[in-house]
């Protein structure tokens, strides 16, 4: 049976994830993560500054399936089967020991050894008193308020195939840093109302806000509560902003832990804890949606209260959940609103949304699909109007060279450079200085064929060239084109 629970299937970061949970019911406000390399023999202690536990409480709190998962649970429990501590453990390691005390008691410590329970002299289930022998200082309470510490040892799952060699150390702090990123994201609400402090080791963990919510680019959608019987649920929009309205850093850490088409998609939320980290919940129409590139920037979050589990088929890891019927409609409406949304502003590079600088575009292209996608270069964009007053009786010419490249676009391989680079002909929120002035002569021609050719009154030019792809993007340098002819004349 213990090797049986050990194949449940948490990964490193849902199984220390599923302990940081025990130390908020246990109101905890500091918790620290701490890896320790040393080859095969690496460890991992977990300490908090909660209530802690006597013998008694430590002894049912590691008893496996010590607690019905049908138990009423207070509003901010975030447990359910009485199997996290256990099962996340043992998945990781084969020697647990718990250490714990009271305000103002003793430390009781208690030890599961599956290698011991193995033995054929021994073979039941015996919980042992104590930690092992030379992993005592490991398990000692700081200071003497009340805690807990979890150790892990003999990370079999973790270390196998590890040697004291730098590449063998590498790969193990890699995984150290997955867990961070992963707490960082599944406990960012908590994180960023000050709740609880995460440390690992040294690093304070930031949170990670998946929604870029302080981001004047962000648009979101009214929060939606919809009634049923096991309580509220509530759901929330969010189109994000495009590569080229955001910096290097903020570009990458909005990512995520598996990147900007993984992370797309529904955020599930229990008691502010995250369980579901993107995809679409089975939900679309006609077809199910998966994730793919064009709607990258879409993500919703959805929040239900732990009396909602068995509704929504919260597994033992917390890392699955599933809409019931009843919401499903709802939430399928309110994705294909922000899939919408989110695909123009793909689509257009940024310049559909919050902070648009005009939302009447002229477009550089236009698209169709009478018979597969097509794209037609706009007849009616400036620049292809002052090349065809230029050419005049000859502008048949013109004509027929837009439509060269409109029959040779490769469609194919755009889309294919766009999957395996993740985003293709972004131009980021800095431009060359080789084509920033590329850019300021292409608008002075403009703005002159405008004012001269067509004779629009000056306003009436300025605003026209920045509603038009690509001055939408960059305003300061159509402004500073503009200066550079007012001060000539």
């Amino acid at each position: 049976m213990i090797e049986s629970l050990r194949g449940v299937g948490y990964s490193v970061e849902t199984a220390v994830a599923d302990l940081v949970d025990n130390s908020i019911a246990a109101g905890a406000r500091n918790i620290h993560v701490d890896f320790h390399f040393d080859g095969p023999e690496s460890w991992m202690t977990l300490t908090d500054d909660g209530r802690g536990m006597d013998a008694e409480a430590l002894r049912f709190a590691m008893t496996v399936g010590g607690r019905s998962p049908l138990d009423v649970r207070s509003a901010s429990d975030l447990g359910r089967f009485g199997m996290g501590l256990k099962t996340a453990s043992f998945a990781q390691c084969r020697r647990l020991t718990v250490a714990s005390r009271l305000a103002g008691g003793r430390t009781a410590i208690r030890r599961w050894d599956l290698d011991y329970i193995a033995r054929p002299d021994v073979n039941e289930w015996r919980l042992l008193s104590g930690a092992a022998a030379g992993s005592e200082p490991r398990v000692e309470i700081p200071g003497t308020a009340s805690g807990t510490v979890v150790l892990w040892e003999r990370m079999d799952r973790l270390t196998a195939g590890l040697s004291h060699d730098r590449r063998s150390e590498d790969a193990f702090w890699s995984m150290a840093s997955r867990v961070e990123a992963h707490l960082a994201m599944v406990f960012h609400r908590y994180l960023e109302n000050g709740r609880i402090r995460l440390q690992m080791g040294a690093t304070r963990i930031r949170p990670w806000d998946p929604f870029l919510t302080s981001h004047p680019a962000t648009d979101c959608t009214p929060v939606d509560n919809i009634a049923t019987p096991t309580g509220p649920v509530s759901v929330q929009g969010f189109v994000l902003p495009h590569r080229d309205q955001l910096d290097e850093e903020t570009w990458r850490r909005a990512a995520g832990p598996a990147g900007w088409t993984s992370q797309q998609g529904f955020y599930v939320y229990r008691n502010d804890r995250l369980l579901v980290s993107g995809g679409w919940l089975g939900l679309g129409e006609p077809r199910l949606w998966t994730r793919e590139e064009p709607y990258k920037l879409a993500r919703l979050w959805v929040s239900f209260t732990n009396a909602a589990d068995a509704d929504w088929g919260v597994d033992i890891r917390k890392s699955l959940a599933r809409p019931p019927r009843q919401v499903r409609p709802r939430l399928t409406d309110l994705a294909e609103t922000v899939r919408r949304d989110a695909r123009r502003v793909f689509a257009h590079r940024g310049s559909y949304g919050r902070s648009a600088a005009n939302p009447e575009l002229t477009p550089a292209w236009t698209a169709g699909a009478a018979s597969g996608p097509s794209y037609r270069i706009n007849r009616e964009h400036p620049a292809v109007g002052r090349i065809r007053d230029m050419l005049g009786p000859n502008s048949a010419s013109l004509e027929d060279l837009l439509r060269v490249l409109e029959r040779t676009v490769p469609v194919q391989r755009i889309w294919l450079d766009a999957v395996e680079a993740g985003d293709v002909g972004s131009a980021g929120p800095e431009i060359p200085p080789e084509e920033e002035e590329a850019l300021k002569e292409m608008a002075r021609a403009l703005y002159r064929h405008m004012t001269e050719t067509i004779r629009l009154v000056p306003e009436v030019a300025r605003r026209r060239l920045l509603g038009t792809d690509p001055f939408q993007t960059c305003p300061a340098i159509v402004e500073s084109a503009i200066a550079d002819l007012v001060e000539k004349k």
